[in-house]
C-alpha cells in the first residue's frame, strides 16, 4: 500500500499520552507540514501557535476544561505535553474550513513522525473571550483572529486504538 494512504488509514485520536516531550524535529516537520494545508484562494489564512511551554500549557488546559465543563483535575489534552492551536482570519469567508484544513494535516504528519494526537475544541471560545483577546495582544497577533481547534501531540502511553469498521454506506457513487 502506498505510504501516504497507509498513514490516512492508520491514523488514530490519542487519549493517554507519555509526558516525554517529543523531539525538536519531529515538532517542526509536524508544524511545517500544517502550513501545506490547502486554504480558500491559497490566502493562508491561518496560523499556527505551538505551545510547549508546561506552564502555558496547562492554563489552556484548565481554560478548555472551564468551558467544557468537566470536573477539575481533567485534563482535555490528556497529558500531551505540546498543544498545537490553529487560528485564523476571521475576516476570511473560509477560515472555519482553512483552520479545519491545518488541523487534519497536523495530525498526519504528527502520525508520520510517529507521534500521537488528538483534535481538542473549545479554541473558539477561548479566543473570542476578553482572556484570549489579551493573549492575542500579548503575542502580537491581530484581534480578528478566530480558534479553530487545538491539535493535542505527544508519545502513545498504551496501545493505539483499533480503527472501527466502516459504516455501511459510507460511500456513495453517482456515475
Amino acid at each position: 500500500m502506498n505510504e501516504t494512504l497507509k498513514v490516512l488509514e492508520e491514523r488514530r485520536s490519542c487519549r493517554n499520552f507519555k509526558p516525554d516531550m517529543i523531539t525538536e524535529d519531529e515538532l517542526q516537520q509536524i508544524l511545517r507540514a500544517g502550513t501545506y494545508a490547502a486554504t480558500g484562494m491559497g490566502k493562508q489564512s491561518p496560523i499556527i501557535i505551538a505551545v510547549t511551554k508546561k506552564e502555558l500549557r496547562d492554563q489552556f488546559a484548565e481554560e478548555n476544561r472551564k468551558i467544557m465543563g468537566a470536573p477539575e483535575g481533567v485534563d482535555p489534552f490528556y497529558g500531551a505535553p505540546v498543544i498545537a492551536l490553529v487560528l485564523a482570519d476571521g475576516s476570511k469567508s473560509t477560515w472555519g474550513e482553512d483552520g479545519t484544513n491545518v488541523l487534519c494535516y497536523l495530525m498526519l504528519a504528527a502520525k508520520a513522525c510517529d507521534v500521537s494526537s488528538v483534535w481538542v475544541h473549545r479554541e473558539k471560545e477561548i479566543f473570542d473571550s476578553e482572556e484570549g483577546k489579551k493573549l492575542l495582544k500579548q503575542w502580537n497577533l491581530p484581534e480578528n483572529l478566530r480558534g479553530v481547534g487545538a491539535v493535542a501531540l505527544g508519545y502513545l502511553e498504551g496501545e493505539e486504538p483499533k480503527a472501527a469498521p466502516r459504516k455501511e454506506g459510507y460511500i456513495v457513487e453517482v456515475r
